[in-house]
């Protein structure tokens, strides 16, 4: 399902090249999903195309530091003063979760439960088949296999990877003195790949395989995701309900430069790894018309992506949250004479 998310993702953007403007973009995997099918519909309705890169979130801040596209996407959001020292705004464009996948023979679809503490461990390499008593204990009604675990995890610095390792980091000292959290961390063991569909095809294809993905990358591609058990001592499962609940606690009105993670959030039905997507553009701008095309598309998504962004397990931004994001940051987006691109 993958691939053909992709094809017809490639599909828009060749076809781009033929219509009214095409809008560049590069970054996270995270929403790839949700921006092909925003990026169909939009040119489906206007004409308009959007070629995106879905090269990792590094790979968004890094280009569009550099001003080779019109925005970046990264699931690891700058801080103000990385903001402030590279001109740039962010904000929120879609939220969703990070969920953990396992493949291990005889064991059924979501029936696996694991802790915080013990997926640390299993990425730390100190937990290495998967009848060890720590995963036993909290499944005592599975039979679990003599199986050696394969930890997969992500080869480039991505937002994925910034927002599994900050929930690790908050629940294991452990993880967080050794490992810690970011974009790219030194794992000692494991198996690496290349983007959400690449850890998605590496665990499909190896039996006794745990890796980390975005939810919608997990359901199209039919993997076992574990319960994980939440703040309050919950068992959760990964769905829209669950990652709504967490989203639910988000206070974007006192998040400067909307600077907000997710994880770990309170409340017994809350997933414990959630996350924003953003979006990053300069606050001056060289080429007005391809920055006020993006804008124009992200004005798009947030009125009519919400019934496409569900439908991937995605969590659209409350109302009140475009409401900002319109207002206090688009507003800060002008022309080299000082005059906002565009206005709500």
């Amino acid at each position: 399902m993958i691939k053909q998310v992709a094809a017809a993702f490639i599909a828009t953007s060749l076809a781009a090249t033929a219509s009214a403007a095409t809008i560049t973009g590069a970054g996270a995997t995270f929403p790839y999903p949700v921006y092909s099918q925003w990026a169909d519909g939009y040119q489906d309705e206007t004409g308009n195309g959007l070629n995106y890169q879905a090269i990792g979130s590094g790979g968004g801040i890094q280009q569009i530091t550099a001003g080779t596209v019109t925005f970046g996407a990264s699931d690891a959001p700058m801080t103000p003063e990385e903001l402030k020292k590279n001109n740039l705004v962010q904000w929120p464009q879609i939220m969703g979760g990070v969920v953990p996948v396992v493949h291990v023979e005889g064991v059924d679809n979501g029936a696996l439960r694991l802790d915080g503490e013990t997926l640390a461990d299993i990425y730390q390499g100190k937990i290495t088949t998967w009848n060890d008593d720590a995963i036993s204990q909290l499944n005592p009604d599975l039979t679990l296999p003599d199986t050696k675990i394969t930890p997969v995890y992500r080869a480039e610095g991505s937002g994925t990877n910034f927002l599994f390792t900050h929930y690790l980091a908050q629940v294991s000292d452990s993880f967080k003195n050794e490992i810690g959290e970011g974009k790219s961390v030194a794992w000692p063991a494991g198996v690496g790949a290349k983007a959400n569909g690449g850890v998605a095809n590496q665990v499909s294809g190896i039996n006794g395989a745990i890796g980390y993905v975005e939810s919608a990358y997990a359901e199209q591609n039919d993997l076992n995701v574990a319960q994980l058990k939440n703040q309050a001592g919950k068992f959760v499962a990964a769905n829209s309900d669950s990652f709504q609940a967490a989203a639910a606690n988000a206070d974007w009105k006192d998040a400067e430069g909307m600077y907000l993670v997710l994880t770990n959030q309170p409340g017994d039905k809350s997933w414990p790894i959630v996350g924003a997507s953003f979006i990053l553009m300069h606050t001056e701008v060289d080429d007005a018309k391809a920055a006020g095309d993006a804008l124009a598309f992200f004005d798009w998504s947030f009125k009519n992506g919400g019934d496409m962004a569900t439908d991937l397990n995605y969590i659209p931004m409350p109302d009140s949250v475009v409401s900002m994001v319109k207002q206090n940051v688009w507003s800060q987006i002008k022309d080299d004479s000082g005059k906002v691109i565009w206005q709500p």
